[in-house]
């Protein structure tokens, strides 16, 4: 028997009997557990808000901003769920409220008709190119993306070549674009929460990715977190 095998019946080393005979789960298998729960929790959140939208896109169809904002949906929060796994997550409370609050910030929006600050065209335009935006961000990463701060190794190619966080600009296009077209007090307070949150997000991430002396050496070449020249 090589020194890596366990006999069959033995307890593995690192694992305690219980009473009952029973070798209680290890930390791999709760990681895999959580990693079920989370992950079918944002694929239910999703399709229930994508319900409630289409439904009141079926009572006025020239709304192309709000089939637009569950595309947007789906793109962010559904690729998101085949996202390969991190070896290192940042859990901690502060990352998880700005991670959760700035991803399902949708589930507030307020769906019905508000004012247009702009016309219809005008506001799916903005949103189509944050869209656009953000699948060449996402294929920049491939599977190297997720909803909590994590590293997942550092990327600078495609998107990442111009600013360090360019999916976060996707994400201002299509929501600017939205709310200039359905323009509402509740909408004003929910996408002022959600930049405020996305800001935080990058925060973390990049408190995350500072430990790594590649991540410290691109964002030496690459300035600029999200606007070039601004921020």
């Amino acid at each position: 028997m090589r020194d890596n095998e366990v006999a069959p019946g033995a307890v593995s080393p690192g694992s305690v009997e219980t009473p009952d005979g029973n070798v209680p789960r290890t930390p791999a298998a709760r990681e895999f557990l959580i990693e079920v729960a989370c992950r079918s929790a944002s694929a239910a959140l999703l399709g229930i808000f994508a319900y409630g939208a289409i439904r009141q896109w079926l009572a006025a169809p020239a709304r192309i901003t709000l089939v637009l904002l569950v595309v947007t949906a789906f793109v962010t929060v559904g690729l998101s769920l085949f996202s390969k796994v991190p070896a290192r997550r940042d859990w901690t409370p502060m990352a998880f409220l700005f991670s959760v609050g700035g991803t399902y910030y949708f589930l507030a929006v307020q769906l019905t008709p508000g004012t247009h600050l702009i016309p219809e065209w005008a506001g799916a335009t903005l949103q189509v190119l944050g869209l656009v935006w953000q699948l060449f961000a996402k294929a920049s990463l491939r599977r190297a993306f997720g909803i909590l701060p994590a590293n997942r190794g550092v990327v600078s190619g495609g998107a990442y070549r111009f600013m360090r966080h360019p999916m976060y600009l996707g994400y201002f296009l299509t929501d600017i674009g939205f709310l200039l077209v359905n323009f509402d007090v509740r909408n004003v307070i929910v996408y002022g929460a959600q930049f405020a949150l996305q800001a935080g997000r990058i925060w973390r991430e990049e408190r995350l990715l500072s430990d790594d002396e590649r991540y410290r050496a691109y964002r030496q070449r690459v300035r600029y977190r999200v606007l070039p020249g601004l921020f």
